[in-house]
């Protein structure tokens, strides 16, 4: 079984999603939306860091999975983006977790097999998968995704090696 913390970065509100992934399925554990209400983008940063370092320090997972930065149209936003995605990977390395990424559109192709999927389908697919049908805030679903994408990838690369085993 593994225990993986899933994060949907965000300049303003970067989203957190743990799930524990055995045999039996994917289990939900905890799930969480660190704001930033401050202006001075530094100190957002650090409360990102610095969240992302209490969620590891309270659930103790084994893998991160974050998703990856796209540019869109403003650059500006890429770039905080990607700032605020860098202060969680490093939250989470000095806990010396492996770092997975996935776009965006692996995770919309692995939960609802449409890698054009809208935010309010991918919400759906995570409650259905995890069972949950309490109120989830899209950031926390987003990062509850990007989690389940990697215990779906991590489960296939676990099935391939065996089969090439066998084969040997």
């Amino acid at each position: 079984m593994a225990r993986i913390l899933g994060i949907d970065p965000g300049s303003r509100v970067t989203g957190y999603g743990i799930i524990d992934d055995g045999a039996g399925g994917p289990v939900l554990l905890a799930w969480g939306c660190i704001r930033m209400d401050m202006d001075h983008f530094p100190d957002r940063l650090k409360r990102i860091f610095d969240g992302i370092q209490q969620v590891v320090a309270e659930h103790g997972p084994e893998e991160l999975a974050v998703e990856q930065v796209f540019m869109h149209r403003n650059a500006d936003s890429a770039l905080k983006l990607g700032q605020a995605r860098g202060a969680a990977i490093c939250a989470a390395l000095t806990a010396d977790l492996p770092v997975y990424e996935y776009s965006a559109k692996q995770v919309k192709q692995a939960l609802v097999g449409n890698g054009n999927a809208d935010k309010a389908q991918v919400a759906h697919m995570v409650k259905f998968l995890l069972k949950n049908q309490s109120h989830m805030e899209l950031d926390a679903s987003d990062a509850l995704g990007v989690a389940l994408c990697h215990a779906h990838h991590q489960q296939t690369a676990r099935r391939m090696a065996r089969m090439q085993a066998a084969a040997r």
